[in-house]
């Protein structure tokens, strides 16, 4: 009688196993009210930026449809304070960008320990079935047709088997799958992680831009005093200049080029001609051919990109080559440095603070030939300048072409 009321226990305990046990729903509420809640403020972020993005679209084609227009101080101020507020929204939306990340984060995080508690009771759970089948099948089966009353029972005990058997193969396929779950969870973490990272850096950079765009509008307004005539003047300055520099960046490569000596050009193609970042790549705060270029009607296309550098940073030398040309005086005037590379390359540093090298020297990739500049008003600057940072083109046969399709 005891044997029989041992096995119809385990019996029960089988049916409990089966039909639910520890993984029964319902213990999992309170975790699952705030992973929707994370999720109804992750939509609601992503609607607040999208309202953002539409924005920054709209005071991007302000932007593109005033350079169009003629160049004038007005204009000019208008520009920036375009160029002022999109930045403000540009930092709008990274803030949202890393609220929304933070958020998806946690969520991540909270999803990881569901699945690890979750995991533990499967295991618990496929246990407990393992231990109750091994105690079973330790009962012959003339035992158990012997110790219950009647075929119907020992029908209902086989079942309970055949059941608890099914269950642990369940139980175990559920289990590789959320253990795939949380694998792919961690990783999708360590990527929120470095994204989130990245995000707080952009944030930092166009904080820094947003600094540097209120300088050039308080010196331009102190350049010009306020007068459309001071400003003209200034603009004619800047285009002259201009010209010359690149008509002076022209002439000059393919001078040097044509009277180098064939030792001197094979000193070139047998050099380091790979492309590295001059200053510590970083921030790049004006594209190649940038639209959004603050001073595109004044000077024309951006033939380079501007690399965020502070005041004084040491600038090295791209690649390999010979110095074509230094334009320096230690005035506020447009200042830079040319270098030619074989494979016709050359390379120009502009808004250089300081200058280190001198005309025909050769100098080697990594090499200190200056340092960065490009604060308004300082020297080497020029009259329009978007704050400190190097000015940095890459020439292919004397024509500018992206840097970025250059450097590593």
């Amino acid at each position: 009688m005891k044997r029989l009321i041992k096995i119809s226990f385990l019996s029960i305990c089988l049916a409990a196993l089966i039909t639910g046990g520890p993984l029964a729903s319902g213990q999992y509420s309170s975790p699952e009210a705030e992973i929707n809640a994370l999720n109804l403020k992750i939509q609601e972020q992503k609607k607040q930026l999208e309202a953002v993005q539409a924005k920054q679209k709209e005071y991007q084609e302000k932007i593109a449809a005033k350079q169009k227009d003629k160049a004038n101080l007005q204009n000019q101020l208008s520009i920036l304070d375009d160029s002022l507020t999109k930045s403000q929204l540009d930092i709008e939306a990274v803030s949202l960008e890393i609220s929304q990340a933070s958020l998806e984060l946690k969520k991540v995080e909270m999803d990881i320990a569901g699945l690890d508690e979750k995991i533990e009771k499967q295991k618990e759970h496929i246990s407990s079935l393992l231990r109750l089948v091994y105690k079973q099948d330790q009962v012959s089966t003339l035992e158990m047709l012997l110790l219950n009353g009647s075929l119907s029972e020992f029908m209902n005990q086989a079942k309970y088997l055949a059941d608890a058997n099914e269950e642990i193969g369940r139980s175990v396929e559920d289990l590789r799958q959320d253990k795939e779950g949380l694998e792919s969870n961690q990783a999708l973490m360590k990527e929120n992680k470095e994204k989130l990272d990245k995000l707080k850096d952009q944030l930092e950079e166009k904080q820094s831009n947003l600094a540097y765009e209120q300088q050039n509008k308080v010196y331009l307004l102190e350049e010009t005093k306020s007068s459309e005539k001071e400003y003209q003047s200034l603009l004619q300055q800047a285009k002259r200049e201009q010209q010359q520099i690149n008509a002076e960046i022209a002439s000059v490569e393919a001078l040097i080029r044509e009277k180098m000596s064939q030792q001197e050009k094979n000193r070139l193609e047998s050099g380091n001609n790979t492309i590295a970042w001059p200053v510590p790549k970083n921030y790049i705060t004006s594209t190649f051919h940038d639209p959004d270029y603050p001073y595109r009607n004044i000077i024309g296309e951006h033939p380079a990109i501007d690399i965020r550098a502070g005041q004084g940073t040491t600038i090295r030398a791209a690649a390999d080559g010979y110095v074509a040309k230094v334009r320096y005086d230690g005035s506020k005037s447009y200042a830079y440095i040319m270098i030619i590379h074989g494979d016709g390359l050359s390379t120009v540093y502009g808004h250089v603070s300081a200058v280190y090298v001198s005309p025909d020297q050769y100098v080697v990739q990594g090499q200190t030939i200056g340092r960065s500049g490009g604060t308004p008003g300082t020297p080497g600057s020029g009259p329009f300048s978007s704050g400190p940072h190097l000015h940095f083109e890459v020439r292919k046969d004397g024509l500018p072409v992206n840097p970025l399709n250059y450097l590593p």
